[in-house]
């Protein structure tokens, strides 16, 4: 297979070097989006070179490249900036061996950001919102990164970047948008959040986004119980809390329901954990879901969504979860005849892991049985914790209420 050349034009401009130039002079196929290839018109030779714009789908454009290839012809990709950069090279590497490419970069986008902000950006975060649906990986961008760079589409505006942070919670970040970078018509806009509204921007933009201060609440484990807005004794208190966590085990990638979530106490501590996941408090009180969001602004626990609604037809519509944290509901309306427990085990991944606590006997054994029929892998700890209290100008130990933490394993 012949090697296929993937050219990275310079951003905005879209200058062609003298050593790219040669190499296209040269092309049999040259492929690359329609400006892209508008750019290199006089350096490819019409009467030996095919040009294949890409438009649709990478599938058919890829075997096109694969057959050229493989016939000996001269294929060359275009690219803007870096290659390797939120661009094709990445797709081109994976689907036809990085032993078959060579990539010529030149200066990124996010290069030439940087130095029109004078910002330092090694540890900046990158986020890619082209044809995705949901902002998750902005959200989680945003409780672990002070400088982030969002690359946005059509749909995914800066605009609807704004709305998505404002709905949050999360106005403690500066938005800039950067413009046609390297062009003739580069405009570089520093806009408060509110102010995008109804704004119309150039389709090749740029969003870097800057903490302005951090979130009241540092976002960790072990977070003390009246740091948390809450309803008086409906939280799950610290010690159950991250023995329940314990038993979860939630991994970086887990997608985390929260069933019944109160406070939210454990929703946010488990986001801290799955830093590249998802996770969803379900709640189906109004006053409750919206302590939820408080506490989310205050910890700046933004991966975490808030579901309101009664289960379980609020989780109709939730991505399949690795982990299932039921603290509350489990014996009450939402749940007649285990509904609850039996959609939860139905849309828990295999080897999903489901932690339920219960401080009522019949919710212990209604649960401990629906596992053993099952056949799942299951075990309990009883745990009761007792914390300082202050009696007579000393402390005293203070009992909690026992809690039993049942754990199951789905096969």
């Amino acid at each position: 297979m012949e090697p296929i050349k993937i050219l990275g034009l310079s951003p905005g401009a879209l200058e062609i070097s003298n050593a790219a130039r040669k190499t296209l002079a040269t092309a049999n196929l040259v492929v690359g989006g329609k400006r892209l290839l508008a750019a290199c018109q006089d350096a490819i030779s019409p009467k030996n070179c095919a040009t294949l714009p890409i438009t649709g789908p990478l599938p058919p454009i890829i075997d096109t490249i694969r057959k050229a290839a493989k016939v000996g012809d001269s294929v060359v990709v275009l690219a803007d900036g870096d290659p390797l950069f939120f661009g094709i090279g990445k797709r081109l590497g994976e689907d036809l061996g990085r032993e078959n490419i060579v990539v010529e970069p030149n200066i990124s986008t996010m290069q030439l950001a940087a130095a029109r902000l004078k910002l330092p950006w090694q540890k900046m975060d990158f986020v890619s919102l082209h044809g995705r649906d949901d902002f998750a990986p902005l959200y989680a961008a945003l409780v672990r990164a002070d400088l982030i760079a969002v690359f946005t589409d059509k749909e995914n505006t800066p605009a609807e970047i704004a709305r998505a942070l404002l709905e949050r919670g999360a106005d403690c970040f500066a938005m800039t948008v950067l413009e046609d970078l390297g062009s003739p018509e580069e405009q570089i806009r520093p806009l408060a959040l509110p102010d995008t509204w109804g704004m119309e921007f150039s389709d090749l933009n740029l969003v870097i986004l800057e903490r302005l201060y951090p979130p009241e609440i540092e976002l960790t484990l072990g977070i003390p119980d009246h740091f948390y807005l809450h309803q008086k004794n409906l939280i799950t208190k610290l010690p159950v809390r991250a023995t329940g966590l314990a038993h979860l085990n939630v991994e970086p990638d887990s997608t985390v329901w929260d069933l019944g979530a109160g406070c939210g106490s454990v929703s946010i501590e488990a986001s801290h954990l799955a830093r590249r996941g998802r996770v969803f408090a379900v709640e189906r009180h109004k006053t409750r879901a919206a302590m939820i969001r408080e506490n989310i602004r205050r910890t700046g626990a933004w991966l975490v969504d808030t579901v309101l609604g009664a289960m379980p037809d609020s989780l109709e519509g939730l991505p399949e979860p690795d982990r299932i944290f039921i603290g509350g509901g489990l014996g009450g309306e939402s749940n007649q005849k285990t509904s609850l427990l039996a959609v939860a085990c139905d849309r828990l991944k295999p080897r999903g892991r489901m932690v339920v606590h219960c401080i009522l006997l019949d919710s212990l054994h209604e649960a401990k049985d629906h596992f053993q029929k099952l056949g799942w892998h299951f075990g309990v700890t009883q745990l009761q914790a007792s914390a300082t209290d202050s009696l007579a100008g000393d402390l005293r130990f203070k009992a909690q209420n026992p809690v039993f933490v049942l754990w199951a394993e789905k096969p």
